[in-house]
């Protein structure tokens, strides 16, 4: 009798959990498939009460007034470009420092690593004027190396990696390649970067969805329609006058793909990388 009553709480306490993670799962995709419907219905259905909860028939059409108001395209290959390249400078750049940080001795370290920490506290809005006027003297206003050159280091991806490497990366399997004559350079890309590989699925995803999504800065250095990138082109769609939601919805829509691809290829990424590091071992 006791076994089976442990059995009942065990498969109830499993249920319960079952019912908190699809609910979980039910507000995390309700926004997405909500903005799909919104943006294949018409104006009217979005405005109604209560509003259309049903994919409807406007899909191309509200896509096509998309590409006619904006250069969307243009846009969405800036946005590629600029979050592709701010990506991967940061997964080198802040792994070599979190590498360094992690595994070498030199004078200050820790002063410059909780230096580098105290920097996370401060609001990235207050450094807007002096970084404004470094790239204007850089003569790069209206140039995507406005945006890419900035955000190829950030104190979080550094203090990121240093956390992972000093738990992922043993001191011994360190000083051995040393002992056989690794340079300090060939331990971080031959003993490092192969352990760490989930630490960049990760670090890349936030980084990427964080400049995909950046507007004030882009809106600041970038004036010319040319250059836009998808957030500061989407802000187009709107009319002072006449508010057409669809349109806009299924802008966002669309350029909110892209980092679903993203999600999904880096995920994969992630999981296989746990696989392989367990049958290694």
């Amino acid at each position: 009798m006791s076994e089976m009553k442990i059995s009942k709480k065990f498969s109830l306490s499993k249920l319960l959990v079952y019912l908190l993670l699809a609910m979980a799962a039910f507000l995390s995709i309700f926004p997405l498939y909500w903005m799909f419907v919104m943006a294949t219905n018409h104006n009217s259905a979005i405005n109604s009460v209560p509003p259309a909860m049903i994919p409807g028939q406007q899909l191309v059409t509200n896509f096509t007034n998309v590409i006619n108001t904006i250069d969307f395209f243009g846009a969405i290959w800036n946005s590629v470009i600029v979050a592709s390249l701010a990506t991967l400078g940061t997964l080198f750049l802040c792994s070599l420092a979190g590498f360094a940080f992690a595994k070498l001795h030199f004078k200050g370290k820790e002063f410059f690593f909780i230096f580098i920490l105290v920097t996370m506290m401060i609001p990235p809005q207050l450094g807007l004027i002096p970084q404004y006027i470094i790239i204007t003297r850089l003569g790069w206003l209206n140039d995507l190396r406005a945006i890419i050159v900035p955000g190829i280091i950030d104190a979080f991806g550094i203090f990121w990696m240093r956390q992972y490497i000093s738990s992922n990366v043993p001191d011994e399997l360190v000083e051995a390649a040393k002992i056989d004559g690794c340079s300090t350079f060939r331990v971080y890309w031959n003993i490092s970067v192969p352990v760490i590989i989930p630490a960049f699925a990760t670090l890349a995803i936030i980084k990427f969805m964080y400049i995909w999504n950046d507007f004030l800065w882009p809106l600041v250095v970038l004036r010319d329609q040319s250059s836009h990138t998808i957030q500061v082109a989407l802000r187009g769609l709107i009319d002072n006058y006449v508010r057409d939601n669809g349109m806009i919805l299924s802008g966002t829509f669309w350029a909110t793909v892209p980092l679903i691809i993203v999600f999904l290829l880096l995920n994969r990424l992630f999981i296989s990388s746990l696989t392989e590091g367990a049958v290694k071992s």
